[in-house]
């Protein structure tokens, strides 16, 4: 099943306890969608932080 960048998102926000930042879901993923792609993510979409 595939996840598309949203729903790996809300996830990482849920399980988060501490500050969630891009770079950090980024390396949590190791590396296979950048943060820079997160980033454009949020910046382009309705409710982005």
């Amino acid at each position: 099943m595939k996840l598309d960048l949203v729903d790996i998102y809300t996830d990482y926000l849920i399980s988060q306890n501490q500050q969630a930042i891009a770079t950090a879901l980024s390396k949590f993923l190791d590396g296979q969608i950048s943060h820079d792609k997160i980033t454009r993510f949020l910046n382009n979409n309705r409710g982005g932080a």
